[in-house]
C-alpha cells in the first residue's frame, strides 16, 4: 500500500480524523460516482487535461503530499478510464501536484479500516483491478513523471506506469514494514522485477528510501530531468513510445532483474536468517519476504493475490495498531494545549551558548552545528575547553567516516563552533543551553551570571536531568523565561527532547524552544517541573524492580536476557553498567528522597562501588568487559548480592527463584506503568500518547508494542491493579498501585483515556 513519507525520511501524513475518510464508504466499491456532498467531503482528487499533443495528464492532488486516500484512487480509476475511452488522447502521465508525486496512502484511513467503519473496495481492487488490469494493461502508455516523494503506494503508482522519469532529488521508497505491514498496491512484485530481489528486499526491510540518481543507476527509474523539464520530457517519452521510439514495459512482467530459482531460494533464505536475528519479535518482514517468494515461484498475479491476504491480515494486527498509534502520538507532542493554540509565532534563534562541554554538552553542541546554528561552548578553563571542541570534533569526524558527511561539509560545520572561557561573548545570543553536572548551587550560580550578561529575550535552558527547575531558577528574576530542555545521552543521536516548563515558564519561550526542537531533528516532548520529569521519572522503578527482584532469588542473567527478548535494547543491569554506577546511584537518590514511601533501597551497587567497580569503564559492573566492550557474566556477582541480603534482612523466595519471563517482565513494568499513571494524573504529561514516545525514544521501550501506556492498555487496567496489588501485600509500598490506576481499574477505564473522558465512565 504505502505511507506518507517527510524528504527528511521520517513518516509524515497530514493527520484526520477516521470519521472524514468515512466517505471512502459511500464511494461505492467498484469506483461509482459520488454524489455533489460526497465529493465536497472527499478527501483529495486527481484532475485530467489533455494538451493539444494528444497526452493526457493526470495530476494528483491531495495537499500536503498528495496521499492517496480511497478518494483519489478512485478518482484515478475514473481519470484513466476516460483518457482510455478519449480519441483525442495518445497517451498518459501521471504527476502530483506543487512538485510532489505522491507521499503514499493516507494512514488515517488505517483506523477505519482496521475497525471496519471505513467500506474497502472489493478483494485486490486497487493492486489489480485499478493499477494492473487498468494501468498497466492499457492500451495506452502512460509516464510516471516524479518530482518530491514518490513512496508507498506513490512508488506503487508510478511502477504500475510503463516508464518513470524523476528527478534528481525525488525520493523513491516502500517504507510500509515502519508501521507493520508490507506494500499493498502491487509493491512486493513489481520491485524485485525492476531492481533485483536483493535490492528490492533491502529497500522494504530497511524503509530507506533512494535519490532519484540511485534509483536511475538502479534501473527503477528511465531518465533524469530537471524539475522545470520534468512534465514535458514526460510527454515526450510518452509519444516516444506510441510511436515504437522506446520500450513499452509491464513491470510485472519484467524478468531480466530476475535471479536464477536457486540463487532467489539463497536471497530468501539470507534474509529470513537476518529477519529473526535482527527482529525476532516480528513477523511482517518475513510475511513480505513470504510474498516476493509466492511471486517469484507461482508468478506475478499469484503474488499479487497473496499480498492482497497478507496486508489484510497484518493491518489489524496488534503491531500495526501499535506502530500506527506511535506514527500519530509522534506528530502529536507538538500540540500543546494553551500554548500551542494561542498564535504564538516562534522567534528566530541565531546563536545559541552551551555552557559545559563533557559528554552532554558536546553533544548538545554537535546536534546544533548539524543544523547550522552558531554556537559558543564554554568552559571553566583551556584544557577543559580544547576537550570540548575536540569531542564535537570526533562527533562530526564520525559522520564524514560513515560516509554521512563530506569533508567541506564537516569544516564548514565545525566552523560554526567557538570556544570561550568567559560570558562577555553572550550579549547576543538568542538561548543558553546549561549542561554542567548536576550540583545545585553550581547551577544557581550559573543562572545568576546569565541574567546579567544575556539580552533580556535570551532563553535560559537547563539540561538538567533530575533537579527542580524553581531550584534552578531560584537566584534570578527571570523566571518566565527558564526552560528545561533535556537531552538524551548521545545527544547528538538519541531523537528525543524533553521540553520541562515551570508553572511560570512563558508559552512564548515553549514555543520556541518546539521549533528549535524541530529545526535539530528531535521529536519534542512538553512536560511539567517534577523530579526526574517524565522519562527518568518513570523509569526509575525499572532498575529497582530487578534489584529487588534479584535480591529476592530471581537470576539477574535471566532477568536482562528476558527483558531484552521483549524488546528492549539492553536489560536493566547491562544498562547500569553502560551509564555507570555513580550516575546510577545519584538519580536513585534523587527519588529516594522525594519518594521514600514507593522506592526500593537496594545496598548491591554501593557494595560493588566498594570494590571498585563502576560498570563499562571500569571494565568490571553486573558483567565483565573485554576490550571491544563485549559483555559477559561474572559469577562474582553473586557474593555482593548475598552480601546486600544480610543488611536488608532479606531472604530468598523460591516462587521468585523460577519467575518465568513473563512473570519477570510484568514484575520489571507494571511499576513503571504504575508512576507512569502518576506522571499523567498530575499533569506533567499533557496526554498519554506523550508518555508513549517518551518511554519509545528515551528509553528504547519498543515501539511495535505502542509505548507504555499503550501497551498497559493492552493488558488492562483491572489486571494491572490486581497484580502490583497482589505483589505490594508480600512485598511492600514499592508495587502499591496509586489512586488513579485503582479509579480505572474500578471503572473498567483504559488507563490512557484523557482525565475527564474516564471521569465520565465513573
Amino acid at each position: 500500500m504505502g505511507i506518507s513519507h517527510t524528504q527528511t525520511g521520517t513518516i509524515s501524513t497530514d493527520p484526520r480524523s477516521d470519521a472524514r475518510s468515512v466517505v471512502s464508504a459511500s464511494l461505492r466499491i467498484a469506483g461509482g460516482k459520488a454524489t455533489v456532498k460526497e465529493k465536497n467531503m472527499a478527501k483529495g482528487t486527481t484532475t485530467i487535461d489533455v494538451g493539444a499533443d494528444g497526452v493526457a495528464l493526470i495530476t494528483i492532488i491531495n495537499p500536503p503530499v498528495n496521499s492517496l486516500s480511497f478518494d483519489v484512487l478512485y478518482s484515478l480509476k475514473e481519470s484513466y478510464d476516460q483518457a482510455l475511452r478519449r480519441d483525442d488522447v495518445k497517451a498518459i502521465v501521471v504527476t502530483g501536484a506543487k512538485g510532489k508525486f505522491s507521499g503514499g496512502f493516507d494512514i488515517s484511513a488505517f483506523g477505519g479500516v482496521q475497525t471496519g467503519k471505513v467500506d474497502q473496495p472489493k478483494p485486490g481492487y486497487i493492486s489489480i483491478d485499478v493499477l494492473t488490469d487498468t494501468v498497466e494493461a492499457a492500451r495506452k502508455p502512460s509516464v510516471a513523471a516524479i518530482d518530491g516523494l514518490a513512496l508507498g503506494g506513490g512508488l506503487e503508482v508510478a511502477m504500475a506506469c510503463h516508464a518513470r522519469i524523476s528527478t534528481p532529488t525525488a525520493q523513491l521508497g516502500l517504507p510500509e514494514l515502519q508501521l507493520g505491514i508490507i506494500p499493498g498496491f502491487g509493491g512486493t512484485q513489481r520491485l524485485p522485477r525492476l531492481v533485483g530481489i536483493s535490492k528490492a528486499l533491502e529497500m522494504m526491510l530497511t524503509s530507506k528510501p533512494v535519490k532519484g540518481t540511485e534509483a536511475h543507476g538502479l534501473g527503477l527509474v528511465d531518465s533524469l530531468v530537471s524539475p522545470n523539464e520534468l512534465v514535458s520530457s514526460a510527454r515526450r517519452w510518452a509519444l516516444d513510445m506510441v510511436e515504437g521510439k522506446r520500450p513499452w514495459v509491464a513491470s510485472l512482467y519484467k524478468t531480466d532483474k530476475l535471479d536464477s530459482f536457486g540463487e532467489a531460494r539463497e536471497i530468501f533464505k539470507f534474509g529470513r536468517a537476518q529477519v529473526r536475528r535482527q527482529a525476532p519479535n516480528l513477523q511482517h518482514p518475513l510475511v513480505c519476504i513470504d510474498v516476493v517468494e509466492t511471486g517469484i515461484i507461482s508468478g506475478p498475479r499469484a503474488g499479487l493475490w497473496k499480498e492482497f491476504e497478507s496486508f489484510q491480515e497484518l493491518v489489524r494486527s496488534d503491531t500495526c495498531k501499535s506502530l500506527v498509534h506511535i506514527f500519530f502520538a509522534q506528530r502529536g507532542t507538538t500540540k500543546v494545549p494553551a500554548v500551542t493554540d494561542l498564535g504564538l509565532k516562534p522567534r528566530r534563534v541565531n546563536k545559541v551558548a552551551v555552557i559545559g562541554g563533557g559528554l552532554m554538552g558536546s553533544g548538545i553542541a554537535t546536534a546544533l552545528v548539524l543544523s547550522n546554528y552558531p554556537v559558543i561552548l564554554k568552559e571553566i578553563n583551556e584544557k577543559f575547553l580544547q576537550a570540548g571542541l575536540d569531542r564535537v570534533k570526533a562527533n562530526l569526524q564520525s559522520r564524514v567516516k560513515k560516509g554521512k558527511m563530506t569533508q567541506e561539509k564537516f569544516e564548514k560545520t565545525f566552523s560554526l563552533l567557538k570556544g570561550a572561557l568567559d560570558y562577555e561573548s553572550f550579549r547576543d545570543v538568542d538561548m543558553v543551553i546549561e549542561a554542567v553536572i548536576e550540583n545545585v548551587s553550581l547551577k544557581q550560580q550559573i543562572f545568576a551570571d546569565l541574567e546579567k550578561y544575556c539580552p533580556p529575550h535570551c532563553i535560559l535552558a537547563s539540561n538538567t536531568s533530575t533537579i527542580d527547575l524553581n531550584l534552578v531558577g531560584s537566584k534570578t528574576r527571570s523566571h518566565d523565561r527558564i526552560i528545561g530542555a533535556h537531552f538524551f545521552s548521545p545527544a547528538h543521536i538519541m531523537p528525543l527532547l524533553e521540553i520541562v516548563r515551570t508553572n511560570k515558564t512563558s508559552p512564548q519561550v515553549i514555543v520556541d524552544l518546539l521549533d528549535v526542537g524541530k529545526k535539530i531533528r528531535k521529536t519534542p516532548v512538553v512536560v511539567g517541573n517534577c523530579t526526574g520529569f517524565a522519562v527518568n521519572r518513570m523509569f526509575f522503578p525499572y532498575t529497582q524492580a530487578a534489584l529487588l527482584l534479584v535480591e529476592h532469588g530471581t537470576d539477574l542473567y535471566l532477568i536482562d536476557k528476558a527483558v531484552t527478548k521483549f524488546g528492549m535494547p539492553m536489560g536493566p543491569f547491562r544498562l547500569v553498567d553502560l551509564v555507570g554506577f555513580g550516575v546510577g546511584v545519584a538519580t536513585a537518590m534523587q527519588f529516594i528522597e522525594n519518594f521514600p514511601e514507593r522506592t526500593y533501597k537496594s545496598m548491591v551497587i554501593p557494595l560493588m562501588q566498594e570494590d571498585k567497580r563502576a560498570g563499562e569503564t571500569t571494565r568490571k559492573g553486573f558483567y565483565l568487559y573485554d576490550d571491544k566492550r563485549k559483555a559477559r557474566p561474572d559469577p562474582e556477582v553473586k557474593k555482593y548480592i548475598e552480601k546486600a541480603r544480610s543488611i536488608s534482612g532479606v531472604s530468598v523466595d523460591p516462587k521468585l527463584a523460577k519467575l518465568s519471563e513473563k512473570d519477570i517482565i510484568e514484575m520489571i513494568f507494571l511499576p513503571v506503568v504504575n508512576e507512569a499513571c502518576r506522571v499523567f494524573a498530575e499533569g506533567i504529561a499533557v496526554k498519554a500518547a506523550d508518555l508513549d514516545i517518551s518511554s519509545v525514544m528515551g528509553m528504547g521501550f519498543p515501539p511495535y508494542r505502542g509505548g507504555i501506556m499503550f501497551w498497559a492498555d493492552s493488558l488492562g487496567s483491572k489486571y494491572i491493579y490486581t497484580r502490583l496489588e497482589e505483589w505490594s501485600k508480600t512485598f511492600g509500598g514499592f508495587f502499591k498501585p496509586c489512586a488513579f490506576l485503582a479509579e480505572r481499574a474500578a471503572a473498567g477505564a483504559p488507563l490512557s483515556a484523557p482525565v475527564e473522558q474516564a471521569k465520565s465512565r465513573m
